[in-house]
């Protein structure tokens, strides 16, 4: 007959009772609301998911405008001592986020390695690496895509299934599609025209910034040209209304059938298949010297002021965030791309695709995609491009004068960075 040792379940069982229990991290999360679709229901869908597989860890995400409104607030409420240990905001914050000292590199942070970053598309790694340094973790990212009436084009006798490819394709369906209720095309000019100038820019063959984020190119010949290119197809063309195009109204413009063609981010794919009454098509945007779209959208940053415990948590936050299937779960609600290539492996992702293939474009793109539009004082210098760019198209100023101004500006701007 076996002896129990009664006195040692009892110490057993006094360790046990005394043990801490772990003890509760709070993480404050700023994210952006800009883009169409009920994105706070899918934020928080997967924000509970997390919680439940780490009870430790408690999220509060504070839904805080548009990308602009996203950094003042989160900066703000650093500033005053409130909770921020992360955020989506703007890829193109980065420079300035870095100058301000506000971020950390994930490469110092603890549980960060080589094969996690390289586990994303490097095209969306690229407003992300500056200085030998990853700052940003890609997730509510896209390219600007085209959309188009399909039926609008079989009434214009066009093959719905061949949208242009090159802009003079572009224009001369623009005039094909073009009748007293229907513009052939919109491009929007107001919200972010500097990212659809950038892609512009880009299929007239030149950039217009350097990857260290201390030059500008805006009086480029070539640069001037695609600003005169815009302007042409309302002034020229007729294919376009005259003056801005206004970005917050232009979805609904397209479903209303005021326009048989736009361009817009990825990230309205799902609200423009869910609303839209007619059969509707996306493509790659056109080219003209080559094919091409800047990336878009936001990434996530830890923040400073944070200890280190915070950053792991906010870490294991990234990352489930980040994986294949969540990311796949977001790309399928929103339109946003899948940040990795294992998100398009995924059953989900694959099933969604082959039901609705406008869901690759986007992603496709990126083969010819670049960084979005990122300098150091990036507010200001994208100020000064964005003004330029809605006086050449308001007929304010011929676009020579205007984009001439604003490279002065951000010479003035830039040269103590150099």
């Amino acid at each position: 007959m076996k002896t129990i040792r009664t006195s040692g379940l009892a110490t057993i069982a006094a360790t046990l009772i005394a043990a801490p229990v772990a003890a509760q991290t709070e993480l404050t999360m700023y994210y952006p609301i800009a883009v169409g679709g009920a994105l706070t229901d899918v934020v928080d869908g997967i924000v509970a998911k997390f919680e439940e597989e780490h009870p430790d860890i408690d999220v509060n995400a504070i839904y805080s405008g548009n990308y602009d409104d996203t950094r003042v607030r989160a900066l703000s409420a650093i500033a005053s001592g409130e909770p921020a240990q992360l955020a989506v905001m703007f890829s193109i914050d980065a420079y300035d986020l870095i100058e301000q000292e506000r971020i950390v590199p994930f490469e110092d942070i603890e549980g960060v390695d080589e094969e996690w970053l390289d586990s994303f598309y490097p095209a969306l790694m690229a407003n992300s690496e500056i200085e030998g340094k990853t700052w940003g973790i890609p997730f509510q990212r896209s390219t600007i895509v085209a959309y188009y009436n399909k039926d609008m084009f079989r009434e214009a006798g066009l093959d719905p299934e061949n949208p242009p490819e090159t802009w003079d394709e572009m224009v001369s369906m623009g005039k094909a599609l073009t009748d007293e209720d229907t513009w052939g095309l919109m491009i929007p000019s107001t919200g972010y025209p500097y990212w659809m100038f950038q892609a512009l820019a880009i299929q007239n063959g030149k950039e217009l910034m350097s990857a260290d984020g201390l030059e500008t190119y805006f009086d480029d010949p070539a640069v001037i040209e695609t600003l005169e290119f815009w302007k042409s197809l309302s002034a020229e063309h007729g294919i376009m209304p005259a003056g801005t195009v206004e970005w917050g109204t232009l979805r609904q413009a397209f479903l209303e059938g005021q326009a048989a063609m736009m361009w817009h981010s990825t990230g309205n794919l799902t609200a423009v298949k869910d609303a839209a009454s007619f059969d509707f098509g996306v493509a790659e945007l056109p080219a003209n010297e080559r094919p091409g779209s800047p990336t878009g959208g936001g990434n996530f940053y830890i923040f400073a002021d944070t200890t280190d415990e915070e950053r792991a948590a906010a870490l294991e936050l990234i990352k489930f965030m980040t994986a294949p299937e969540q990311a796949a779960e977001w790309s399928i609600a929103t339109g946003y791309m899948g940040v990795s290539p294992a998100a398009y492996e995924t059953e989900a992702l694959q099933a969604y695709t082959s039901e609705f293939p406008p869901a690759l474009v986007a992603r496709n793109q990126l083969e010819n995609a670049v960084a979005e539009f990122s300098t150091f004082e990036t507010a200001r210098v994208r100020d000064g491009l964005n003004n330029a760019i809605q006086a050449a198209l308001t007929d304010a100023k011929p676009a020579a004068e205007a984009l001439e101004e604003a490279q002065a500006a951000a010479e003035r701007l830039l040269e103590d960075y150099r």
